[in-house]
């Protein structure tokens, strides 16, 4: 038995899949023990049933406040006793005590190079701006919304016909590359963040992150 990953997703949890399929290789560090949506339609859930793990619902709706919502999601979570969290797509920005509660223990997978577009849309964004380059990151989660310490970004040539949806497709080849890749480091006890700052096999990573291309 590896270490033990729970997944929060909203919505197709295509970053969940690519996780699963990396973890059932029987090298791979972890195992996903659990997934929790905000949504009940969300098709993450589907992927989880049919990979026969553990899943919850629990709906942002039956709450008065986003601390409410967060206090029952840190209970839900804390049942299923995880090593890692990883969000894969849970649009919930999340409380300062839910990130503290588990400071060091939360990876998220953001479309854009970090700190680059935060927040939402980032595709359509890197259009207007004119890049030439766009990517993902993968990072650690702190109570800086998209700004925790970077471990690991991939880049993808942004080309003059692109549209958001033909970006968001190359952008999405590279996460599901990147983050099962993250998450096998944690697992495996090379990965930690410290003072705010990622380190891998001990030795602190550059803003960017983990330099694999350079």
């Amino acid at each position: 038995m590896g270490a033990r990953i729970l997944v929060l997703i909203s919505g197709s949890g295509s970053n969940l899949q690519a996780i699963i399929d990396a973890s059932q290789e029987s090298q791979y560090p972890g195992d996903v023990i659990g997934v929790i949506s905000n949504k009940a339609d969300a098709y993450g859930l589907v992927r989880a049933e049919n990979a026969a793990i553990p899943h919850s619902v629990l709906s942002h709706k039956s709450f008065a406040s986003r601390e409410e919502y967060d206090n029952a999601l840190i209970e839900m979570i804390n049942g299923y006793q995880p090593d890692l969290i990883v969000l894969a797509g849970f649009m919930r920005i999340l409380t300062e005590n839910f990130v503290n509660t588990f400071s060091g223990k939360l990876l998220n997978i953001h479309p854009s190079l970090l700190p680059k577009y935060q927040g939402l849309n980032t595709h359509q964004r890197a259009i207007d701006a004119g890049d030439d380059t766009h990517g993902v990151s993968v990072h650690f989660v702190t109570e800086e919304l998209d700004g925790g310490p970077v471990i690991l970004q991939a880049k993808v040539p942004v080309f003059p016909e692109d549209t958001a949806e033909l970006l968001a497709q190359r952008v999405h080849e590279q996460e599901h590359r990147i983050y099962p890749l993250v998450v096998s480091w944690f697992c495996s006890g090379r990965l930690k963040m410290e003072n705010d700052k990622a380190w891998l096999d001990n030795t602190v990573l550059p803003v960017s992150g983990y330099a694999s291309e350079e």
